[in-house]
């Protein structure tokens, strides 16, 4: 017996025209180089008509790939329907990755024309005789100074939309599993890969924005994703804000603390979003600015520090939201908000609770296996195991196959690559990525929480541990350790903090102190540099005694 439900398809139309049709009133700001710009969703919904005809004039394929190379601004969120509301794919290219790795991207996703703001034409200008499938490169004036190319291909954007025709009635989709947009990881090892996303993987990760035990947006609220929209679609909080009606406030290309904490304050915003290192640079302004309206800071792409977080809520009142996903998981698959079972605890046990990645947001299934055997391990918070995710908007493959099915399982599980514990209330507990693990004398420490641990010193800035070599153990930790401006510290201090937070045999071999974590193009730490640097690292004299707690030495 079936159902009698009608058979719409789940497709980003709907969520343009409910903004449209709903929200019309309300505005999307820009911060550029000349200021700020405001629209209404009603401008910016005709300026969307305008681009759909413009995208027919420039003859893009019905399915071809639109590609952005562009700062969080109200006109990205243009090609954020514009592309996928007519049958094309966005495909967002992250303006950090490699010149090298950015051609591969372009080329293996058979971009037809990239959308560029202006600020940063002298990255992309360069390389764009290699793009082999590129003919139109429209430009976005931004109010930079940078030089625009006389060149046949090149188009003002602008001057595209003045001169379109409005698309009139509605956009439809007719296959939900049509695709909507396309982003590639990083690329840590060897070339980017790409995942494509479906117009009903899209609308329902979006809705997942709005649940009440997550970041719960509603019409009433004021969002700024400072999370890039070259990333993972901005977290879907761009598609999620449309549907919920938010007001939106958009930082552009000036990405600094202090250009942050302004618009933070002086639009009153209520929900953000980033990775730590975000909140890190803006921690030391929190005194200087009134963030009182702030109810929600969406924190993810590498584990939340404890001790950053609590700093944020004893300076605002506001802890981060802690999430976790990837690029592979649209990316949103755990949120940490606390429940009724951690209502009983002390303020310093919630701040525990916090530091997790949280639970499952509902139609997310992780499971907790052994990667080498693949047998399910106990959620008890103290057997660890490899994260695995299934469900509507978990990636099946990558986009053309590449990099075989190794990340994923023979009955369809994606393979996260991150280790984890999980307690009895399905509450994630990262311990690292497997890649990542230091294994000394057949024991596995997990880099996260001694990270966590030595960025809890007031002192410290920054933490990253990575393995070296030993001769005895196989591999011991080394921790590189930026300190705060103005401070000073010394390894023995570092240690001493360590030693009644961890065991032992946990403490690292040696300290290294320097200027800045090297970070991957989305702002996660990226201890594949670490480990370059320091691969034949020799410790002439550790730190500390690596001892076991059963007496090991």
């Amino acid at each position: 017996m079936l159902g009698l439900m009608q058979d719409r398809p789940l497709a980003l139309p709907h969520v343009f025209h409910r903004a449209e049709e709903y929200f019309g009133h309300k505005s999307i700001v820009t911060a550029d180089a000349t200021g700020e710009s405001r629209v209404t969703v009603a401008e910016w919904a005709q300026r969307v008509r305008r681009l759909a005809t413009v995208l027919d004039t420039l003859d893009v394929s019905a399915d071809g790939r639109v590609g952005t190379f562009a700062w969080n601004t109200g006109r990205h969120l243009e090609l954020y329907l514009a592309a996928p509301c007519t049958g094309r794919v966005l495909h967002t290219l992250n303006i950090r990755l490699f010149p090298e790795q950015l051609v591969y991207v372009a080329n293996h996703a058979e971009d037809e024309v990239v959308f560029v703001d202006r600020s940063l034409l002298p990255l992309f200008w360069p390389l764009v005789d290699k793009l082999e499938t590129v003919r139109h490169v429209i430009v976005i004036d931004d109010g930079a100074e940078a030089e625009i190319p006389s060149d046949p291909r090149v188009h003002d954007y602008e001057e595209l939309l003045a001169a379109a025709t409005p698309f009139e009635g509605r956009f439809e989709i007719a296959d939900e599993n049509t695709a909507a947009a396309m982003c590639y990881t990083s690329g840590t090892t060897g070339n980017p890969k790409g995942v494509v996303y479906s117009h009903r993987s899209t609308v329902l990760h979006s809705l997942i924005t709005l649940i009440a035990d997550g970041a719960a947006l509603s019409e009433r609220d004021v969002v700024l994703p400072v999370v890039p929209m070259f990333h993972a679609n901005a977290w879907g909080l761009p598609y999620g804000c449309l549907l919920a009606g938010t007001d939106l406030v958009l930082p552009g290309p000036n990405m600094t603390p202090q250009a942050i904490a302004d618009l933070l304050e002086r639009h009153r915003v209520t929900v953000t979003g980033g990775v730590p290192t975000i909140w890190m640079g803006m921690q030391p302004l929190l005194a200087q600015h009134d963030l009182s309206a702030l109810r929600a800071i969406l924190c993810g792409g590498s584990a939340v520090p404890k001790a950053l977080s609590e700093a944020y809520r004893e300076a605002i009142g506001v802890p981060m939201l802690h999430a976790w996903g990837m690029t592979e998981t649209s990316p949103i698959a755990t949120m940490c908000t606390l429940r009724t079972q951690h209502e009983p605890l002390t303020e310093a046990e919630r701040a525990d609770v916090r530091a997790r990645q949280g639970q499952a947001v509902p139609l997310v299934d992780l499971r907790l296996v052994d990667p080498a055997t693949g047998e399910p391990q106990p959620w008890d918070d103290v057997a660890t195991g490899e994260i695995q995710a299934a469900g509507p908007w978990i990636a099946a493959e990558y986009y053309r196959g590449e990099g075989g099915r190794a990340q994923f399982t023979d009955d369809g599980w994606l393979r996260t690559g991150d280790v984890a514990a999980v307690d009895r209330y399905g509450f994630l507990r990262i311990v690292d990525r497997t890649k990542d693990l230091i294994k000394s004398g057949g024991e596995w420490i997990g880099s996260v929480d001694l990270e966590n641990e030595i960025m809890s010193h007031p002192k410290v800035a920054e933490a990253a541990v990575i393995a070296i070599p030993h001769p005895k153990w196989v591999e011991r930790p080394l921790a590189c350790v930026v300190v705060k401006p103005g401070e000073t510290l010394t390894a023995e201090e570092v240690i001493a903090h360590l030693e009644p937070r961890v065991a032992k045999w946990w403490l690292p071999d040696a300290v290294e102190f320097i200027d800045e974590v090297p970070k991957t193009s989305v702002g996660k730490f990226s201890k594949k540099t670490l480990r370059e640097k320091f691969g034949g690292y020799q410790v002439a004299a550790p730190a500390a005694a690596s001892t076991t707690d059963d007496g090991r030495t």
